[in-house]
């Protein structure tokens, strides 16, 4: 009778997931969408918001001022200011989250410049064009993530029931199985034709600004078909070697500190 403790558990993660989908859903419902400013001009900080949120700000602001010379980003991780003065907010919040020293790890400047005053300012300023997705909007995204983490999970479990002895027809035990995984698949496909598209951060008419975006600058090879790439497809779009072996080292970083508060 194992399986059946199998079969609660595929039940439990996969009500919970649904039911905290639910929930985000009606609250994104609840909100009333900003009127879009169909002629709000998309600067790059702003179309790597609505592409990947604050953090991905900060990436490109730390890529930016690297290919300028004003900034060192050492394949080792670290981060160095070369040129102290910031030509915006978003510089001088990096500047300032690498702190006094002038040096510090790219993963801790990273986080200190996504939350920083410059980006809540630019997010609230996306919101109120209509391209980015109000806070109480943004759970429909991650919800539709949880489920289908809950989808697989469901399934893993199925299958670890089949796999043990039992005392009732395997047949039997696969459809037990199936019902909690057709909740969640029925859950995603109602999702996708009520709220589709969901994005954690742009609004339907910011995902369609940051495509446009991209259209516009495919067959130019200058610095801002560079920077848009990173803005739109992050750290991954980096060609330098060495740019690409700092952010990585972030990544290390970032495990690094779960690993020693684990």
């Amino acid at each position: 009778m194992f399986w059946v403790l199998l079969l609660l558990l595929a039940w439990a993660v996969a009500g919970l997931a649904c039911l905290r989908l639910c929930l985000a859903a009606v609250r994104a419902a609840a909100v009333a969408p900003p009127a879009v400013d169909r002629a709000h001009p998309l600067t790059l900080y702003e179309a790597a918001f609505l592409a990947g949120g604050p953090r991905r700000v900060a990436d490109l602001t730390l890529v930016s001022m690297a290919r300028q010379r004003r900034l060192l980003l050492a394949h080792t991780g670290w981060a160095t200011v070369v040129d102290p003065c910031g030509r915006d907010e978003m510089e001088r919040s990096v500047i300032g989250a690498i702190g006094p020293g002038g040096q510090s790890r790219v993963a801790p400047v990273r986080s200190g410049a996504a939350a920083a005053d410059a980006v809540r300012a630019l997010a609230d300023r996306l919101v109120r064009a209509g391209l980015a997705v109000p806070d109480d909007a943004r759970g429909v995204a991650a919800g539709v993530q949880r489920v289908r983490v809950a989808a697989l999970a469901v399934g893993a479990l199925g299958a670890a029931a089949l796999a043990l002895p039992a005392d009732q027809p395997r047949p039997l035990i696969a459809l037990w199985f199936t019902l909690p995984l057709a909740l969640t698949l029925g859950c995603l496909a109602i999702t996708r034709m009520e709220a589709h598209p969901y994005s954690r951060w742009a609004s339907p008419a910011g995902q369609r600004l940051i495509g446009s975006l991209v259209r516009q600058a495919d067959g130019s090879a200058d610095d801002r078909t560079y920077l848009t790439s990173v803005a739109v497809r992050g750290v991954h779009a980096i060609g330098e070697p060495d740019l690409r072996a700092a952010f990585a080292h972030r990544e290390r970083y970032v495990e690094e500190r779960w690993e020693r508060r684990a």
